[in-house]
């Protein structure tokens, strides 16, 4: 018997819908447990992170700032006579001390103009004595008559004339012992000497003041600090507001750095700030002075090197410190961190910030605005942050899994 239409229908359309029911539950059901899924993770256990809480605490904010080293004092050694160099009393790039003769000038000229002038003064002295007494006698003379007042008159100038002959003589007696002993040439400092500008034989001038050589003192020495104005006048204002107060030692203690970042192992003092902004840098002219060390009879800091000085700016009695590890940049180059708050459902949860950051301090942040005493910043387990708002854990730093020390 044949099966009829009907029947052969119905087993085609059942042939259709069963796959199709069977789909449709297998999707619910998926979905049912997707939601479950999502239902369950919410419920999980909160993403355990490492804080670091921050407090207020007094900080001496100090800076590093560029400089040069100069010489405490200078003296250029130049020529004040005339003459032939017969002598360098000196070994170059040592040690002189004030008053040490460095050259020898030819002085056999000034020796004979020094006989001549004594030999003019002999012979002025001896015209005043015979003018003089020329004078008394005659002033005995016109007394009675027995000489006209023309004659004692010019017998009286004629005197008057010797002795200023004799002055004059005697002054020229002076130069020429001062030119002689210009002849000498002596350090006016005591320092290190540097080379000699010219050699024995040499013809120096005292109209053109040739220069024989420089001395330097180095000890102590000065370091020139170039420091923005603006910062300055910055530093001055919260000085006066009182967000920066003086620290126990002052303002004048002064670091120094050398350029290969090692620490001078003496300090020295900040002498003075100068009074005009150089218009080609805007930057104001610090002065600092340090004790120079010798080694091997050689001084540590040399004239013209360039160094860093760190300098005190004042204490901050509310500083806000956070650690590095703990702060982060975004795509603008702002300075970010995220912080623990409490979330809509009471729990915690992380809210990302965006801070003001002044400078680094050792291994922390100075944080100007964005944070404040008492928060919680994460500094572990910031790379399973995938977005603020999430729960977390927050647990003291140093306690999560993988935790790196807090400085």
């Amino acid at each position: 018997m044949k099966p009829s239409k009907n029947s052969r229908d119905g087993r085609s359309v059942s042939r259709v819908i069963l796959p199709l029911l069977a789909v449709f539950v297998a999707t619910a059901f998926a979905a049912g447990c997707s939601k479950k899924a999502q239902q369950g993770g919410r419920q999980m256990a909160a993403l355990e992170v490492g804080v670091y809480t921050v407090k207020a605490e007094p900080v001496t904010l100090t800076r590093k700032l560029p400089g040069r080293t100069s010489p405490y004092r200078v003296a250029e050694v130049r020529a004040r006579v005339n003459g032939i160099v017969q002598k360098r009393l000196f070994k170059e790039g040592t040690e002189v001390k004030e008053g040490q003769q460095l050259y020898q000038i030819d002085d056999a000229p000034y020796v004979a103009t020094l006989e001549s002038a004594k030999a003019t003064l002999a012979r002025a002295q001896a015209s005043l004595v015979s003018s003089q007494a020329m004078a008394d006698r005659y002033s005995e003379l016109i007394k009675t008559n027995s000489v006209s007042k023309q004659d004692y008159d010019n017998v009286v100038a004629q005197a008057k004339a010797a002795v200023a002959d004799v002055k004059a003589a005697e002054a020229a007696v002076t130069n020429a012992e001062i030119n002689l002993s210009y002849t000498k040439v002596y350090s006016p400092i005591t320092g290190r000497i540097g080379k000699s500008e010219v050699t024995e034989g040499a013809y120096v001038q005292a109209a053109t003041a040739t220069l024989l050589a420089t001395v330097q003192q180095l000890d102590p020495i000065y370091v020139d600090i170039t420091q923005p104005a603006g910062q300055a006048l910055q530093l001055e204002e919260y000085r006066e507001s009182g967000l920066l107060q003086s620290p126990k030692e002052g303002f004048n203690k002064a670091v120094l750095h050398m350029f290969t970042g090692k620490k001078y192992d003496k300090d020295g003092t900040i002498q003075f700030s100068d009074i005009s902004v150089n218009p080609s840098t805007s930057s104001i002219l610090l002065r600092a002075e340090f004790p120079n060390s010798y080694k091997g009879g050689v001084p540590e800091l040399l004239p013209g090197l360039f160094v860093h000085v760190e300098i005190v700016e004042g204490v901050a009695p509310q500083a806000i410190l956070v650690p590095q590890q703990g702060v982060s940049r975004n795509t603008k180059g702002q300075p970010i961190a995220y912080v623990v708050t409490k979330g809509k459902d009471g729990g915690d949860t992380v809210e990302l910030r965006v801070l003001k950051a002044d400078r680094t301090i050792g291994a922390k942040w100075l944080i100007t605005d964005g944070i404040k005493a008492g928060e919680q910043v994460v500094v572990e387990g910031l790379q399973y942050i995938r977005q603020p708002g999430i729960p977390v854990k927050p647990v003291p730093a140093g306690q999560s899994p993988g935790a790196m020390p807090i400085e």
